[in-house]
């Protein structure tokens, strides 16, 4: 907390909203940049980047052996990075799967997870090492490739970026979401990415679009299928941010006699497969897509996923189409390409503006190695010269160490002349140095004396002239280097060439996986052209207990229910048809004939498929008949004509179309044959008016159908006047009555009471 912050003077109120803004910012700048976000130079986070410092101090090569994980995290936590353990080793276990990274940089031995969703093994139980491409990615730290800094504790350092021969951001993808920003960015394929980068070394302005004449698209460890079109991909490119349709893949296998499955070999990346499974399984129960019979785990090592169509006669395509729709065997992948420019600055970038960080790295890279590498070279010639003096004054430096107290001391300010230099053959080299004025350097007298006796052989002294002018000649190669762009990123091009074919595509898995289709467009298929069309009979109790018995049956069969329950609907329908329910909330329902549990027991209740509350009654369920026209009623007397395609529910929810308040209810629902409607009340009084006084709306309460002191509606149905209006009378004998005109008035009247012989239920059926 500043001084400004702490000042008695501020407002109480203004200084906590200061404190929290600080800490606010100091907490979000740490999660952007030292946990969240890749950097674009080696395209790691903070914790990746010390997993693999940690196994390279602890000697974790490639071809080395295994140490246990618990002891990896351990020092990972304790040395480098001060968090959780768990945290440590889920990301250490991450780099290990080959289902998750596109080029592993953890070997692991032991199970650290599966494709189905498994967790790793505990940290105690399993164990690790580098891989050749971690190890492509350390190459460089011995020789001041990159910056340290200290660790948390100021005991240790750890590298600020790693060298990375190549470029991993792209190569491996990462994600991760930070204080208002976040990062996904996909695997892409290596030998894809050193292509470009080669042609971003020869055309530095190279536009994006030829940029994507090497990198198509992503990637995915897993395979799958990209089906999003190419201008968009190149969109998402160019500004960072976009997405990619990515499929399963499959093929069709043929059973013999006509019939086939779908085997599905790849799956879209980070999709678990067990959880894909589950998802198919509960289509199949929700008969989402009724031509899919079965699904069948059989994979192994690899992934094989059995479907089982319906029927042979379905389509392939239909059938894919919607299992595209209804699971992840579609899934989108978004690109975000947000990372950290030099480790600093966050930016969404686009694809040409990450290679060109990634090769702006491998030059600094090549510059400070190559620095480095001077400097030991310089450090050689020096002592090499010395023992040139050496081997040229030889009686004279043993003389010195023999006799002289301080011989290092003397040997610094002898003054190595002629007059000391030996007689040589006409072919021995002569160090110009042996001819100056000049004393030997600390170093030179230090290594003099520190060299051994055997070396004193004539032989030795020509190794040492051959060292001195091959250091001399690689000196002065990397001088030019050094004072050439065109050399160096002509070097630079040679060490990617030579990563390419040490990880390209002869590199075990470095071959691309996924590949690139048209999405095709994806029909609306109806429900009926998916099912096999079957008479049935559908049976509904009082209670609401549903069901639907195979074939036609005769309907004044007895049938069995629950104790205290019985028949209340019963009629012949299709596999194919729709269903239409009507509660006394004033909702439709609907529901497919062919989801319809069988008729072998008792059914099962219809508010566990549709969500009919339990007050509710249901007041009719009928077969959904395309074009025609429905009389709905509430109890209060109110109603109006709704078209039945306007009532098709889409949901579970179903759909409200007669709105009733209070104690009223939905209370009639028939269909609209005629010129007239006939009310009757509870009171028994009928009262009939045209059809055309009735609105036709979508939703509402509706109009006054006819008018009650006491009481409401009972029932109402509409008819055709000149056929006369027909009862069922006690007997059970249909009666008709033509001569109506005592009954007939204006809408909204009281009505007079029934004929005689009218059933004292209340209802015209």
């Amino acid at each position: 907390m500043t001084d400004e912050t702490l000042d008695p003077k501020m407002n109480p109120t203004e200084t906590l909203r200061r404190a929290l803004g600080d800490r606010y910012l100091t907490y979000a700048l740490s999660t952007i940049m030292h946990r969240a976000l890749p950097d674009a130079r080696d395209g790691l986070k903070p914790v990746h980047r010390r997993i693999l410092y940690a196994m390279r101090e602890l000697k974790l090569a490639s071809k080395g052996g295994f140490r246990k994980s618990a002891k990896i995290s351990g020092d990972v936590m304790g040395n480098y990075h001060p968090h959780g353990d768990a945290a440590i080793y889920d990301a250490m276990a991450r780099l290990a799967q080959d289902f998750n990274v596109r080029y592993p940089l953890v070997d692991g031995q032991g199970n650290f997870g599966n494709i189905d969703g498994d967790n790793p093994a505990a940290a105690r139980y399993t164990e690790a090492r580098m891989t050749a491409a971690a190890e492509a990615l350390l190459e460089g730290l011995n020789e001041n490739a990159v910056d340290y800094r200290e660790n948390y504790d100021g005991t240790l350092e750890e590298p600020v970026v790693l060298p990375a021969a190549f470029p991993n951001l792209l190569a491996n993808g990462s994600s991760g979401i930070a204080v208002g920003m976040a990062t996904n960015i996909p695997p892409h394929n290596l030998e894809e990415l050193i292509g470009a980068c080669l042609h971003l070394i020869k055309a530095p302005n190279a536009r994006d679009e030829t940029l994507l004449e090497y990198i198509p698209g992503p990637d995915f460890p897993t395979g799958g299928v990209i089906v999003e079109p190419k201008e968009n991909i190149a969109e998402a490119y160019r500004t960072g941010k976009g997405g990619f349709r990515l499929r399963c893949k499959y093929e069709v296998e043929d059973l013999g006699r006509g019939q086939w499955q779908v085997v599905i070999t790849e799956i879209p990346y980070q999709v678990p497969k067990s959880r894909l499974i589950e998802k198919l399984a509960e289509v199949i129960e929700a008969k989402k897509v009724p031509i899919l019979a079965d699904v069948r785990d059989e994979s192994a090592d690899d992934i094989r996923i059995i479907l089982e169509p319906k029927s042979k006669n379905v389509d392939v395509e239909v059938l894919m189409g919607m299992l595209y729709r209804n699971t992840d065997l579609e899934t989108r992948f978004s690109l975000n390409m947000n990372v950290l420019i030099d480790g600093l600055t966050p930016k969404v970038c686009s694809l040409k503006e990450v290679l060109r960080a990634f090769l702006n790295h491998r030059r600094d890279v090549l510059i400070r190695r190559s620095q480095h590498r001077m400097e030991k070279i310089d450090h050689r010639l020096e002592v090499l010269e010395g023992f040139i003096i050496a081997f040229l004054n030889l009686d004279r430096v043993i003389d010195i160490i023999r006799y002289d107290d301080s011989p290092k001391t003397a040997l610094m300010a002898e003054d190595w002349g002629k007059t000391h230099v030996r007689a040589m053959d006409e072919d021995d080299y002569v160090s110009p140095v042996a001819g100056g004025e000049m004393g030997l350097t600390e170093n030179q007298a230090e290594a003099i004396l520190n060299m051994r006796l055997r070396s004193l052989r004539r032989l030795e002294e020509i190794e040492l002239v051959k060292e001195r002018d091959a250091l001399m000649l690689e000196r002065a190669g990397l001088e030019d280097l050094l004072d050439s762009d065109d050399l160096q990123w002509k070097t630079i091009a040679e060490q990617l060439r030579e990563t390419r074919k040490q990880f390209g595509a002869s590199y075990e898995g470095g071959a691309r996986r996924t590949t690139f289709a048209e999405a095709g467009v994806i029909e609306d298929v109806p429900l009926e052209a998916m099912i096999d069309k079957e008479p049935v009979t559908v049976v509904c109790s009082k209670m609401g207990w549903i069901r639907a018995m195979t074939g036609h049956i005769d309907l004044a069969r007895e049938l069995k229910f629950k104790d205290g329950d019985e028949g209340r609907f019963i009629f012949h329908a299709q596999t194919t048809d729709r269903l239409l329910v009507f509660g006394s909330n004033g909702r439709f329902y609907t529901v497919g004939a062919s989801t319809l549990p069988g008729g072998r027991g008792m059914g099962e209740p219809l508010r566990l498929m549709v969500d009919l509350p339990n007050e509710a009654e249901i007041v009719a369920l009928f077969i959904h008949k395309p074009g025609n026209k429905l009389l709905v009623a509430s109890s209060a007397g109110d109603g109006f004509v709704v078209p039945e395609d306007d009532v098709i529910a889409q949901t579970r929810a179903g759909k409200q179309v007669l709105n009733v308040k209070g104690d009223v209810r939905a209370q009639v629902c028939s269909d609209v044959k005629g010129d007239h409607i006939a009310c009757v009340g509870e009171n028994r009084k009928v009262l009939l008016f045209p059809l055309d006084e009735l609105p036709e709306m979508g939703r509402g309460k509706g109009v006054r159908l006819q008018k009650y002191k006491d009481g409401g509606l009972s029932d109402a149905t509409t008819f055709t006047l000149e056929e006369g209006l027909s009862w069922l009378d006690p007997a059970g004998r249909t009666r008709t009555e033509t001569e109506l005109g005592e009954w007939t008035a204006k809408r909204a009247g009281a009505g007079r009471m029934a004929p005689r012989g009218f059933p004292r239920d209340n209802t015209f059926t």
